[in-house]
């Protein structure tokens, strides 16, 4: 992990296409921006997460199975 310091409305540049940049700091709370590319999606990672743990349910095979039985 690269850890940066930055202050409030300073940036940095991901891959020559993603910005992000610090909008405020209040207490234990950073607001940042992140301007990017439409076909990359952004997500909070606790989101992300339960995304692909929804992906991986969905593609279970046990429950495929079990649905199979039922019709």
């Amino acid at each position: 992990m690269l850890a940066l310091s930055r202050k409030k409305n300073e940036a940095l540049i991901i891959s020559n296409n993603i910005e992000v940049t610090i909008l405020d700091v209040r207490g234990d709370q950073v607001k940042l921006g992140i301007s990017a590319p439409k076909e990359i999606p952004i997500y909070r990672k606790e989101v992300y997460i339960q995304i692909q743990n929804e992906n991986k349910e969905a593609t279970d095979v046990t429950r495929i199975e079990a649905l199979k039985k039922l019709l």
